[in-house]
């Protein structure tokens, strides 16, 4: 008798837990993240070095406190970047955050046309689409998505060896 409550116990409380997760989930609501600035911070033959900063806005009434960020770039309908990185940062309780990370890439290997993208881009405005996840650091909540779009000028540290001030 004992052992049957005991078992009934240990369902109740484990439905209770998922429960509990699932409506935590549902609880969180959508950050807005956007693209602020794409930096050109150095552009050589053998490699290019790109500076993404990101704006994050959190509608909840609480912190989120973010422990890595996987994101997906399209500049004028060109894959840009894509990755995840580890990130250790906290938007405030209906406040907003930025963080930026920095971007390695062979543009001569991987896809020329973003080089001619990356060159107008410092001359005029470019769409952008960007999309991913956040991962929070709150036990029981899986990373919550975010995708945005707009249009974004690229500011050039370095272009062609010579230094520019954006």
């Amino acid at each position: 008798m004992n052992r049957q409550i005991l078992n009934l116990a240990g369902v109740v409380a484990a439905a209770f837990l998922v429960s509990a997760c699932a409506g935590m989930q549902r609880a969180i609501s959508m950050p807005g993240v956007s693209l602020r600035n794409v930096e050109v911070a150095h552009v050589g033959f053998s490699e290019q070095t790109f500076v993404l900063s990101f704006d994050i806005t959190n509608p909840n009434p609480f912190p989120l406190p973010v422990n890595h960020v996987s994101y997906g770039v399209t500049l004028d309908n060109k894959r840009f970047a894509s990755g995840q990185t580890a990130a250790s940062f906290t938007v405030a309780a209906q406040g907003d955050a930025m963080f930026a990370i920095s971007v390695e890439l062979d543009l001569f290997r991987t896809a020329p046309q973003l080089l001619l993208i990356v060159r107008d881009g410092t001359m005029r405005d470019l769409p952008y689409e960007l999309s991913g996840k956040l991962g929070i650091d709150i036990p029981f909540v899986e990373p919550v998505s975010f995708k945005s779009s707009g249009e974004i000028r690229l500011l050039a540290r370095e272009f062609h060896g010579r230094n520019r001030n954006p």
